[in-house]
């Protein structure tokens, strides 16, 4: 069964579409890649799935254990993040924080997790480094444990390798795909389209206010670019 489903979505600002008739899913082992100008509406759609804004039309559902305040996102990085005045164990594991309730401080069980995030990521080795010390490379392994020390089946990545280095992009991919190995389902934005498609299953093109998507090999055929 998906994890999230998408049934002729269509998406937009104060009633104006920006995205129409977009239908695609992600299960587990999936990682849907999403690709066009800037401009196109990613950031809209993407906004849609995280529930930021209603849908104009369609429907987004979310089945398998996933619920819609239960997903692992990865915003773009910003300047505050890179300068976040704190170490990498403390970022990783306020990912914790919508699990704490009326807790005022994190329990055993969430220092487990955060630290499993990290080492499943390949990040427990810069633990106690200051956050803002971190090359790009590292800063996105933190923010990606960050973002699974909530145990998510569905992962949310905007423009993941914005900023890094083509090897630290690959990295981060090959991070990627082990992730799904495990059962984790994958939704990302991107412009790097070409190094994004060896580690796609499937490929969502928004141009001109339409949605089609491939199959990555389909797409890799085809020659298709954002």
């Amino acid at each position: 069964m998906a994890y999230l489903t998408c049934t002729r979505l269509a998406v937009g600002h104060a009633g104006v579409p920006v995205v129409k008739d977009v239908s695609f899913s992600v299960s587990a082992g999936d990682a849907l890649f999403v690709v066009g100008e800037n401009g196109a509406g990613k950031s809209t759609l993407l906004k849609t799935l995280l529930g930021l804004l209603p849908p104009l039309a369609g429907a987004v559902s979310f089945s398998d254990g996933v619920l819609a305040g239960e997903i692992g996102y990865l915003p773009q990085k910003s300047e505050s993040q890179r300068d976040f005045p704190a170490s990498a164990w403390e970022v990783a594991l306020s990912g914790r924080a919508s699990r704490l309730g009326l807790r005022p401080f994190y329990s055993d069980t969430d220092k487990e997790a955060a630290e499993n995030a990290m080492r499943q990521v390949g990040a427990i080795d810069l633990r106690d480094m200051p956050f803002g010390s971190l090359s790009g490379g590292q800063q996105q392994r933190v923010l990606l444990a960050r973002a699974l020390a909530s145990g998510p089946k569905l992962l949310v990545l905007d423009e993941p390798t914005t900023g890094l280095d083509p090897n630290a992009a690959e990295a981060l991919y090959v991070t990627i795909d082990d992730l799904r190995s495990s059962g984790v389902g994958v939704l990302a934005v991107t412009h790097d389209v070409e190094a994004a498609l060896p580690h796609a299953t499937q490929v969502l093109r928004v141009e001109d206010g339409v949605a089609a998507i491939l199959p990555a090999s389909a797409w890799r055929r085809e020659g298709g670019a954002a």
